[in-house]
């Protein structure tokens, strides 16, 4: 189970991979993509040639989780294909999960509380 919540690092890999790796193949890749320990618990996000599928790998503890969604009839919103990766909310998260547009998701502004005095 990928643990929810704010606590849930999500890092988005940006350049297209490999769809025919599977858990170990995909482990392989995390340290030298995202520079990152794939037993982290961190949940790290490959993206297709096509753009309408995605691969999830997490470590929940127990072990490797891997999930694999083809949307269909549509295409998933990915970040400009370049070197590197990305860092992403978990509320971006479940919009790019869901097919949304993550770039429109945004944390409300909290104004600082006012001391009274």
């Amino acid at each position: 189970m990928i643990a929810g919540g704010d606590a849930l690092r999500v890092y988005v890999a940006t350049r297209p991979i490999d769809f025919r790796k599977g858990h170990d193949g995909l482990a392989a890749l995390v340290q030298p993509i995202f520079g990152l320990d794939p037993f982290s618990g961190a949940a790290f996000i490959f993206r297709s040639k096509r753009a309408d599928r995605l691969k999830i790998l997490v470590w929940d503890k127990t072990g490797l989780v891997l999930i694999h969604k083809r949307l269909e009839g549509t295409k998933f919103v990915w970040p400009q294909v370049r070197d590197g990766v990305m860092r992403m909310s978990p509320v971006q998260f479940a919009a790019l999960f869901e097919g949304l547009d993550w770039r429109l998701v945004r944390s409300e502004r909290q104004r600082r509380p006012q001391l009274a005095g």
